[in-house]
């Protein structure tokens, strides 16, 4: 199957929902806009997954290619939760 562009994704979306490609685009837009400032705070897509802003601890680490221990310092990730519904929609129930 073939990888889905976000110009298809915007003609699924604008076929199901009645809506133009231009329109479909502006909503998704604005959707990935608004989960960036929100981020922070934790940003919700419900049935799809949560964005959550993470912090890391400082930790050792090892230079694969000497051996040598490094310091690696603490530092904020973003990550993406995904739902139990998603998990279960694409795997499958258990």
């Amino acid at each position: 199957m073939a990888k889905l562009t976000k110009s298809a994704t915007l003609k699924t979306l604008a076929d199901k929902t009645g809506i133009t490609k231009k329109q479909a685009g502006v909503f998704l837009d604005a959707l990935v806009a608004l989960a960036y400032k929100e981020a922070k705070n934790s940003f919700t897509i419900p049935g799809i997954g949560k964005l959550v802003l993470v912090n890391r601890k400082a930790r050792v680490g090892r230079n694969p290619a000497t051996g040598a221990t490094i310091q690696i310092p603490a530092k904020k990730v973003v990550k993406f939760r995904v739902a139990k519904a998603a998990k279960d929609a694409i795997l499958g129930k258990k």
